[in-house]
């Protein structure tokens, strides 16, 4: 059946859980996305910061090539080279020792609170409660959404599962107030809250939750979700801080664009007895593949440079937008960057530019995201730019008028 026959768009069995354009796309080609039209899109999002190398990089398609034609799953119960290679260098880039994969990262960080409690069940005299942000994103299952403090959430399947507390992003003082409760487990959080408009925890304050943590005899779990994998130009967002957590999770770009994730742990956490932690795809061959092309190409030398170089000339490009425009802050790091957009409406703007041939982001009222790929070109990243400016003159002429 071809794609024209699936039209219109409105009257097909998906489930209505998001809001969609009306647009079909049919390939992409690295920063390039294109639909069934044969309309081009310059994509500044990548399947939400999942692509990391762009649209159909040969290195993951050789990879998963290769690897159908040897083996796709072979269940949890057995070894393979994939998983344990890709294991094995994973623990070494996180500076950690042990790995669970997972298929999403909401998977990952439902086990790093699975984790993190059995921890303190049986270290730390049944502690449970879990510090994290107000303002967090941590994922869609019943216990990532409870630990998320995105407003609402808390009620939306209610009753909330129990044993999360939400402080301010950036309070040292009211994370140390928790601490001394005596009954906190783990402080959970972004390094940068992506869905909550690009929100930086600084790093000072990275490095204190790591001393009171220590001090309290608790965890500190760090959702490297969307940070992690490059993204903000080193491998984890932590090494900016110089900071190495007890459990970090790992998502997104990790699969460039196949759904795998992954729960790192330091050895002295790693407490789950067989049986705790599983999954029927968890870790299979295929996935596992992919993700070693990732790897391979991201801890190449060179590229992490690149992306902080690609990263610092759209930041300016930005800066320089929000100045001729009046817009706000200019934040994130590497190439996760947001930008603030004053009056103007943000998901306005994303539907303007959607129709100009540029794919950007509004997590946020008026917030723009922006999540290229890692190897966007300067000459794309120029262009995106310039596209970019032309929808906030078209936007802020009309606001005028």
């Amino acid at each position: 059946m071809s794609s024209n026959e699936l039209l219109p768009v409105d009257d097909h069995a998906l489930m209505p859980i998001t809001r969609r354009p009306p647009l079909i796309m049919e390939r992409g080609a690295g920063s390039w996305l294109y639909d069934d039209q044969g309309r081009s899109y310059l994509d500044l999002i990548q399947g939400w910061a999942v692509n990391c190398l762009g649209h159909a990089p040969a290195a993951i398609r050789d990879a998963i090539a290769d690897q159908a034609g040897r083996l796709l799953n072979a269940s949890p119960a057995f070894h393979t080279s994939p998983h344990l290679t890709l294991a094995s260098r994973l623990a070494a880039a996180c500076g950690l020792d042990h790995v669970f994969f997972a298929n999403s990262g909401a998977e990952a960080n439902e086990g790093a609170i699975k984790l993190a409690r059995k921890w303190g069940s049986v270290h730390r005299e049944g502690a449970f409660r879990i510090v994290t942000l107000q303002h967090s994103f941590h994922g869609r299952t019943l216990a990532t959404m409870s630990a998320s403090g995105k407003a609402g959430w808390d009620q939306l399947f209610a009753p909330a599962l129990p044993g999360f507390t939400k402080v301010p992003a950036n309070d040292l003082p009211a994370i140390r107030i928790e601490l001394e409760r005596g009954d906190v487990v783990a402080v959970m959080l972004e390094p940068i809250q992506g869905e909550a408009g690009v929100i930086p925890i600084q790093a000072e304050v990275l490095r204190g939750v790591r001393a009171l943590t220590r001090d309290a005899r608790a965890l500190m779990i760090l959702d490297e979700i969307q940070t992690g994998v490059g993204r903000t130009g080193l491998f984890t967002a932590a090494e900016h801080a110089s900071v190495r957590p007890d459990i970090m999770t790992l998502g997104k770009g990790l699969g460039g664009g196949v759904p795998i994730a992954a729960l790192v742990a330091a050895r002295t956490v790693s407490c789950f007895a067989p049986g705790e932690q599983g999954g029927t795809f968890n870790g299979n061959p295929l996935v596992c593949a992919a993700a070693n092309a990732v790897l391979t190409c991201v801890l190449a030398p060179g590229f992490l440079a690149r992306v902080q170089q690609a990263g610092q000339r759209l930041r300016q490009g930005l800066e320089r937008l929000a100045r001729t425009h009046r817009l706000g802050e200019v934040r994130g790091q590497g190439l996760l960057l947001a930008v603030e957009t004053g009056a103007l409406d943000a998901v306005a703007l994303v539907e303007d530019a959607r129709g100009q041939g540029l794919l950007i982001n509004a997590p946020r009222p008026h917030v723009l995201r922006l999540m290229p790929a890692l190897t966007i070109s300067d000459d794309e990243i120029d262009l995106a730019l310039a596209r970019l400016d032309a929808v906030i003159v078209r936007a802020a002429a009309g606001a005028d008028g």
